[in-house]
This record gives C-alpha cells, structure tokens and sequence, in this order.
C-alpha cells in the first residue's frame, strides 16, 4: 500500500510539472518550457542590450540609448503564455507577440505588446503597437494590481484578435480588436529605449492553441 501512495504522489508530481507552477490542468492541455533555467536556448537577442541568465532567471539590462528585445526562435500564431516577472528599476518593458523586426535593426515592422511598467498611470498591461500606439489598456482600478517590488505573474491569451492579460489572477484586459493588423510572429521580451530596461523573467510557459 505504502508503495502504491508514493507512486501515485509520483506521477501527480510529474503531471503538475507538465504545466506552469500554481496552473490548474486542463483536460488535454499542453504547455511548452520556453525558458529551461540555465541558458537562452530557443532566444535570440535582437539589438545589443545585456541579456544573461542567473539564478534560473532572465536578466535583461539597458547598456545602450537603443531598444533591446530577445525573441522566440519559433513564430506563434494563436497561444497562451504564462510568465513571471520583476521589475528591478523604472525602466519600461513589455512582451511582444506576432512580432517581426526590420532585418539587422530593433525596429519592428509588426506586432503588438502587452506593456509592463511599475509606474502609476503607466497602462501596465495594455496593449500597444502595430504602428497605431496605443490600442487598449487597464480600467484605472486595476493600476495597482502589478507588485512594483516583487514577482508578479502574468498569463497573456492571444487568440486570433482576441487579447487577454491576467496579472496576479485578475483579469485586466480582455479585448477584441475590431482593426487587427498582425495575426503571426515571434514573441518578444522588451527593454525600453534610454539605457533604462532592467528586468527579470522566469517560468515561462506558451501553449499553442494553433495545435488542437
């Protein structure tokens, strides 16, 4: 019997790591590791901002004027991300999606972000780019949902021209763009122009909803 209990606990162990930490599993469910803690496999830097890996985290530092991202070697088209983060300074930054870059430049050519920025009134969580600024952001209630000190987590929905941003378990945007002008890309941490970028990532998880 006691065997029976400890193999039980060790496949429910095993199934748990299958999705992303504190993520209720879903009946045929499939998360990806996108970051494995040790090194940037499956990134790619776009610019020169500083991008390092420590203490199972992303560090991502501003060293020039310019912008800074680093990107998914795979494009996605409709997915679900979780992911965690910190904001170690002011400085601006934002996960990208269906995202494309101007060949040997930071410019991006499409795409959208939802924003991270720690500072009040700032639209942390909104949605802006695809050369139309800004698109959506939070009700004022919900700016300060985000911990300007510590981990927050963010589960980011994006299927077909529906955006979802859940920071902390609440729901913050939930929004139908009735223009949409990007459907596929890579997806794309941000470091804010200006030198001022300094941010952390962990646990980062997609779920490709293109794949039913």
């Amino acid at each position: 019997m006691r065997r029976i209990i400890l193999l039980t606990i060790a496949i429910a162990a095993l199934a748990s790591a299958q999705v992303p930490k504190n993520r209720a599993p879903y009946s045929n469910e499939q998360w990806v590791r996108l970051f494995n803690g040790k090194d940037l496999t499956g990134w790619v830097p776009v610019g020169h901002e500083k991008w390092t890996v420590e203490d199972g985290t992303i560090h991502g530092q501003g060293v020039t004027k310019a912008y800074g991202y680093l990107e998914t070697e795979k494009k996605y088209k409709d997915f679900w991300l979780s992911i965690r983060f910190k904001c170690e300074d002011d400085g601006n930054s934002g996960v990208y999606f269906h995202t494309e870059f101007k060949p040997g430049t930071v410019d991006v050519s499409s795409g959208m972000q939802f924003e991270i920025d720690r500072t009040l009134n700032h639209h942390n969580g909104g949605l802006y780019g695809d050369g139309r600024g800004w698109i959506a952001w939070p009700s004022p209630e919900y700016e300060q949902v985000l911990r300007p000190t510590d981990w927050n987590e963010f589960l980011l929905k994006v299927e077909n021209n529906h955006m979802v941003a859940i920071l902390n378990g609440i729901t913050i945007i939930d929004f139908t763009d009735p223009t949409p002008k990007s459907f596929d890309g890579y997806i794309a941490l941000q470091l804010h122009s200006g030198g001022e970028g300094n941010m952390r990532f962990k646990d980062i998880y997609v779920r490709d909803m293109s794949v039913r």
